[in-house]
């Protein structure tokens, strides 16, 4: 799979320059990177949420794409309806519920669920369809470590069952360690460095990423 080389502007200030990208089906792709290096706005651009400055799709247009934004958001319904949303069945949803610890919730109206539930439902509701590419934007962040372990284990199957490609942006080194094939470092709104996740971890080529790694630790 093939990204264009893309750039977005704000007022002026270029804040996202990436170059062309070449992702591997089945891969994880964890992107990590200090706040307000462009993790979310190249999550947003690649989900077609966001235009880029040239306005043209940075991806090819048959590549079906799943996204699951930094802030979930919930219908005003219950929270099996709303992972219906996605097309699929009745039986596969609860299927999802159960594996994610949420069966309990699923006549519970959705726009009352904790953040943290849901997150979980949100993952539900993405992972009944079938995507070439999948985009998590910081999916776990508001879970607690029970959950984050049961949505993790669902994160990997779910790649190995469909084959697609996945990014996952995440503030935690740890997860990216877990879930990762590739690590891909931005800094500054520039890919910085990419490669395995051991070694981007624990062999960085540059001093930034170096840095980055020592205030965060992994």
């Amino acid at each position: 799979m093939k990204i264009k080389p893309f750039t977005k502007t704000y007022d002026g200030r270029t804040v996202l320059d990436m170059p062309e990208l070449e992702l591997t089906e089945g891969s994880i792709y964890a992107v990590i990177g200090a706040n307000g290096s462009g993790k979310s706005t190249m999550a947003r651009i690649l989900a077609g949420a966001l235009p880029c400055d040239s306005g043209s799709p940075v991806l090819d247009r048959a590549v079906s794409v799943g996204y699951m934004p930094q802030k979930s958001y919930a219908f005003r319904m219950s929270a099996e309806k709303n992972i219906l949303l996605s097309g699929g069945n009745a039986k596969k949803a609860k299927e999802l519920m159960e594996r994610l610890g949420i069966i309990s919730l699923a006549r519970n109206r959705a726009d009352k669920l904790s953040g943290g539930e849901t997150s979980r439902m949100a993952l539900a509701r993405l992972m009944m369809g079938k995507y070439g590419l999948v985009i998590l934007d910081e999916p776990t962040a508001a879970m607690d470590m029970e959950s984050t372990a049961l949505s993790e284990e669902l994160i990997r199957d779910y790649c190995r069952e469909t084959g697609c490609t996945l990014l996952l942006v995440t503030h935690s080194l740890r997860q990216a360690r877990r879930l990762g094939d590739e690590a891909i470092f931005l800094h500054e709104g520039k890919l910085w460095e990419r490669g395995s996740v051991e070694k981007v971890l624990f062999a960085p080529e540059k001093p930034e990423t170096a840095q980055f790694l020592e205030f965060y630790g992994v």
